[in-house]
């Protein structure tokens, strides 16, 4: 447990949205759960419920618990649905940052900055485009330090000056992509006139 204990402790401190009453299983250990069921294949609410039932006594004795079965797949789509999405960041990027400073080499790496569009997310009954997320990834340790989400009526210029603000990256070399070099980097590029 001592490997996960640093993690825990900051998924701890994520809210937790449910009534008190009833909780069966702890917010904290649920997420960390489900972060161990994506890491080892599961992209899906039953495979998470697949995977803790299926390595419940192990994790049980690992964390000192007394789960006698697995959550239900609706309880865990219930409880990751109802997160609060800035505060699981914000745990994360504390966890991303402990990490890098135990495991940074000497003088710091690069850090490179880059978007994806995440597949799978385009909603047509909501009318929403596909999310669309930076990431900054250190290239001395291959840690992804802090995601941040595009707007939908914007692009990855303005939300990468922001991220670069937010992370305080003074003194480091960062990589962007070349639609980063305009000189107007606030806004996006003009489209020329029809001749």
């Amino acid at each position: 447990m001592t490997a996960f204990a640093p993690l825990l402790g900051l998924l701890e401190e994520v809210p937790d949205h449910r009534r008190a009453e009833g909780k069966v299983y702890q917010l904290a250990h649920v997420l960390l759960f489900s972060i161990l069921a994506i890491v080892s294949g599961g992209n899906s609410y039953r495979s998470i419920a697949t995977f803790i039932e299926m390595h419940r006594h192990r994790l049980n004795e690992v964390f000192g618990l007394t789960w006698r079965r697995a959550p239900a797949h609706t309880a865990i789509r219930s409880i990751l649905q109802g997160l609060d999405g800035d505060a699981v960041e914000a745990a994360f990027r504390r966890h991303a940052k402990l990490l890098q400073a135990a495991h940074a080499k000497p003088g710091g790496g690069s850090l490179a900055i880059d978007g994806k569009t995440l597949r799978g997310s385009f909603d047509a009954f909501r009318d929403r485009a596909a999310a669309h997320l930076l990431g900054v990834f250190a290239t001395d340790t291959a840690l992804v330090l802090a995601h941040s989400e595009v707007d939908e009526k914007s692009n990855e210029i303005p939300a990468a000056q922001a991220l670069l603000a937010e992370l305080g990256l003074a003194g480091r070399l960062v990589t962007l992509d070349a639609l980063h070099c305009q000189r107007k980097p606030s806004t996006s590029p003009a489209r020329p006139e029809p001749t």
